[in-house]
């Protein structure tokens, strides 16, 4: 009996030290990008395989940071596909997200992100190819490859587009390069599946914000609501995951996968 008073003690405790949270994770399209607005563009560009967004993106940008900045929890680390649109876009939610002002509602009037005062240690960011674009030549709009076979600049160019003091510079992505060129469809949807979930485990007791390409936050649905099929993903649409973790003192342990939160979804269009 007394051994039995004595497990029912220890179970007492560790069920205190065990503290459960709710991890959310949000996958986003980046804002509207400038080859789809003026296809002349593609023909005088430099780097066609890279575009950046239109002007009226980069407010879609702007707009969806101060969404999210009210979205019922804080987002503490954006990790960013490593194209150009995908940058330009985090670095306009950033602004949203770590703006300085006297109440909420003055934000509310402010239309762009020009002059805007932010804290940089509000959200912590990171640059992660595994959510680049789908690399083949359909997904990319290509004719041709690039002539030197560079395709995106060195990652301390890309992460200097982003607000400065918002880079964590303690971690690294859980992916170093690009997927080998003509990647099929299947193995690129495996591979949004895979990193969402790995780096959702990376960063356990955080809320993140992946903001990337139209078929992994078509993935992020498709992974998570059985037999749902994405038809279409505006721009700047996102999703809204949650699961269960739980904080032991040597580690967070997660307690089943995902769920989708339905209510998220404008922008979205599957069955």
């Amino acid at each position: 009996m007394a051994e039995s008073l004595q497990i029912g003690g220890e179970a007492a405790d560790s069920c205190r030290e065990r503290q459960g949270r709710t991890q959310n994770v949000v996958v986003m399209r980046h804002g509207d990008r400038i080859d789809a607005e003026e296809p002349l563009w593609l023909a005088r560009a430099e780097r066609p395989w890279d575009p950046p967004l239109t002007d009226s993106g980069k407010i879609r940008a702007w707009t969806t940071g101060k969404r999210l900045r009210v979205i019922g929890f804080p987002v503490h680390r954006i990790i960013i596909s490593p194209f150009l649109r995908c940058l330009q876009t985090a670095a306009e939610v950033i602004t949203a997200l770590c703006c300085v002002v006297d109440n909420e509602t003055q934000i509310l009037s402010m239309e762009t992100s020009a002059g805007v005062v932010i804290d940089p240690t509000r959200v912590k960011a990171n640059i992660e190819y595994g959510l680049c674009e789908v690399f083949c030549m359909e997904a990319m709009r290509l004719t041709a490859l690039p002539k030197d076979g560079i395709w995106l600049s060195d990652v301390s160019e890309l992460e200097a587009l982003l607000p400065a003091g918002t880079i964590d510079q303690s971690v690294g992505p859980l992916r170093t390069q690009l997927p080998l060129w003509e990647e099929p469809l299947v193995v690129a949807r495996e591979r949004y599946h895979t990193i969402i979930e790995a780096l959702a485990d990376k960063f356990p007791l955080e809320n993140l914000l992946l903001i990337t390409h139209g078929e992994a936050v078509g993935v992020s649905v498709s992974s998570n609501l059985e037999d749902a099929i994405v038809y279409e993903v505006d721009y700047c649409a996102f999703t809204h995951l949650q699961r269960q973790v739980f904080s032991e003192p040597s580690m967070a342990v997660a307690v089943g996968g995902f769920k989708l939160v339905k209510s998220s979804q404008a922008g979205l269009l599957y069955i």
